[in-house]
């Protein structure tokens, strides 16, 4: 089974999604502040609150965007469409597919998150726990796809998919112009793929990644995508073995990719939540970590952009690491 198209999507895909996909998602806010404010000494921070899209991630605008696309070229088939997620792809292709009447099937890892597993049921998915690791779940959502015909949506790993998430970044220029630097958070590389998509270069786009899953980083260092391991934190949202082809052949557009340490991410969450009550998940809190332990080194006169790409986690566990906030 051939799964992925190698075109990759340029600035003309993202514009064209954006048009497509503007009746369905949210265009998030962008909360702009001193780098002061939370102690990076910087010029300005923009917090790019996309944790409050619609189905609480940015994965809604590319999931929304390939169904719509199919949908216009008379491609959505009966038996609906199918999705292999550790929990917010398979959200947001829930919530798009229940916005268009369409049946959902969703194959989650056994590790999946309570909340996030809890999440898809109300969406009316029907849901598969299959295997230990995202991979396992994806094999088995391709031998389904099989079998029924279904639309298979990859969780990052399609153009149309990655245009989609580039839309976040076509937002961010058209309300204060281009940052010095973009950073955000990898798993599989769709979010990342679409915003080095639409910038192609006009800023630093860099991608941080946990210790634990080091995809892009990887790949970058082999000169071509290789299978990692996989553990800590990335456990959660960022469980991709591989970096997408799609966001690989867009890696010439990406200026840097990080390592983070687990405990500067869960700081960096906490941190989020106690100084400005913005409740993410630890991915979204990826690229506040890198700047809090230095992992990336900024010039006090830049403005950058950090991408808070979702909230489906648990907020009790934020009550219980800050019991005094």
């Amino acid at each position: 089974m051939t799964l992925i198209d190698a075109v990759p999507p340029d600035r003309d895909a993202v514009q064209a999604a954006a048009l497509r996909i503007r009746r369905h998602v949210r265009q998030t806010p962008l909360l702009r502040l001193p780098g002061a404010a939370l102690g990076v000494p910087v010029a300005e921070l923009w917090l790019k609150l996309e944790h409050l899209q619609r189905s609480g991630s940015f994965k809604a605008r590319g999931m929304f965007n390939r169904l719509l696309q199919c949908q216009q070229e008379g491609q959505l088939p009966a038996a609906g469409v199918v999705v292999a997620s550790g929990g917010n792809a398979g959200i947001a292709v829930a919530d798009a597919a229940a916005a268009l009447g369409l049946r959902c099937e969703v194959f989650v890892p056994a590790s999946v998150p309570a909340a996030k597993r809890a999440r898809l049921l109300a969406l009316g998915a029907h849901v598969v726990a299959q295997g230990d690791s995202y991979a396992q779940a994806l094999a088995a959502c391709e031998a389904r796809q099989q079998a029924s015909g279904a639309l298979w949506m990859h969780a990052y790993d399609q153009p149309d998919v990655v245009a989609g998430a580039g839309t976040l970044a076509l937002e961010i220029e058209a309300e204060a112009g281009l940052p010095d630097r973009v950073l955000v958070s990898v798993g599989g590389g769709g979010l990342i793929g679409g915003i080095a998509a639409w910038c192609e270069g006009r800023c630093r786009v860099e991608a941080l990644e946990p210790r634990g899953a080091p995809t892009l980083h990887a790949a970058r260092a082999a000169g071509r995508p290789v299978d990692v391991a996989v553990g800590g934190v990335a456990a959660d949202a960022l469980g991709a073995r591989r970096v997408g082809a799609v966001a690989w052949a867009l890696n010439h557009h990406i200026a840097a990719a990080h390592l983070v340490p687990d405990a500067a991410i869960h700081a960096a969450q906490a941190l989020l939540w106690r100084e400005l009550r913005l409740a993410v998940e630890p991915a979204a809190a990826l690229p506040l970590a890198a700047l809090m332990s230095g992992v990336v080194q900024p010039a006090a006169h830049e403005r950058l952009a950090l991408v808070l790409c979702g909230a489906n986690f648990d907020p009790a566990n934020l009550a219980a690491e800050s019991p005094h906030v």
